[in-house]
């Protein structure tokens, strides 16, 4: 049995990181983080921890599924997949949305990103929020969480068909948030579910070893993907290209004002979705190009950034501009 799933691991690794000239976007060394503005310094080229890998893959419920409702917004109840029991004594309602958000790299369950997004969808919505978390796999190395990324995310693909089948909860109420490496493990959750949740929702989506990794956020794996991006220059931690429905480039999608690192850059997706689901006030202009977006001259329709609405439908490039200071 060891042999077999160091086999599975094996083939996985090689099918999820992309060799090293795929990432012509990125030296080998750079600077990312998605939870400390202490920026850490990750060698993409480096060996992931197969052990721990091999680990999660034999033991995928490491992570945590926490609900909150209106009914209990500070001390979140525990979910367990194929636990129906459990399902059904708990604050989860099948008539309601589901929201489930997915934090990125070196980070848990009392993120700020977590936290903020859940008191603000909870303040605009009565519906359910399942904050993941992965705090196993996203506090070890960068390359390690990479690999690791695609089964995490087929895993709460699987919770979610659970929650279906044991409640009735439909997949057209469904709406994933998932920011950085966090993106991409909703996409793969949307994908295990066969492009069936309504929305999926992508915070800046991490950048390094995800240019052509088959496993990230596409447009296929939710009835409605859309990508905010505000970290995608050069050297940036986010994917700076389209990968979704609708692609929103605020203030040119490279750097944010009020920022003057790479970090604060990177976390304003977050920060912009959080004010955009209480305000939905963030008006995107469709560009025919990325060149007219990077010019910020943008003349096509006009298409609202962010909310909350769990029948948004659209596509296409956005241009924005926003403030420095929340509400921005």
């Amino acid at each position: 049995m060891k042999t077999l799933l160091y086999l599975c691991l094996v083939g996985f690794t090689a099918t999820t990181v992309p060799l090293k000239h795929d990432e012509v976007n990125y030296p080998r060394f750079v600077k990312l983080s998605d939870n400390d503005d202490v920026m850490q310094t990750v060698d993409l080229e480096e060996q992931p921890d197969t052990t721990l890998l091999e680990d999660i893959y034999r033991n995928p419920d490491n992570n945590r599924y926490l609900l909150y409702t209106r009914d209990n917004p500070l001390a979140p109840q525990t979910l367990q997949i194929n636990n129906t029991f459990g399902v059904f004594f708990s604050k989860f309602h099948a008539w309601k949305p589901t929201v489930v958000i997915a934090h990125g790299w070196l980070s848990d369950q009392n993120t700020e990103v977590n936290i903020a997004l859940t008191d603000a969808i909870l303040r605009k919505s009565n519906v359910n929020v399942i904050v993941m978390e992965w705090r196993r796999l996203a506090l070890s190395s960068y390359v390690t969480a990479v690999t690791g990324v695609p089964a995490v995310g087929r895993r709460l693909g699987q919770f979610l068909e659970f929650l279906h089948r044991a409640t009735g909860a439909p997949f057209e109420s469904m709406h994933l948030i998932g920011y950085s490496l966090g993106a991409h493990l909703v996409g793969n959750a949307g994908r295990e579910l066969g492009g069936r949740v309504a929305r999926i929702t992508g915070l800046d989506p991490a950048g390094p070893l995800w240019n052509l990794n088959s496993n990230r956020l596409r447009s296929s794996d939710g009835i409605y993907v859309e990508v905010i991006h505000t970290d995608g220059g050069v050297l940036g931690q986010g994917i700076g290209s389209a990968i979704a429905d609708a692609d929103f480039f605020p203030n040119g999608g490279v750097s944010q004002p009020g920022c003057l690192t790479s970090f604060c850059h990177h976390k304003r997706a977050w920060e912009l979705f959080a004010s955009s689901v209480t305000y939905d006030h963030f008006l995107g202009r469709e560009c025919s190009s990325m060149l007219q977006v990077s010019l910020n001259i943008c003349h096509g329709k006009i298409f609202k950034m962010g909310n909350g609405d769990i029948r948004k439908r659209g596509s296409g490039l956005y241009r924005l501009n926003t403030g420095r200071r929340y509400p921005f």
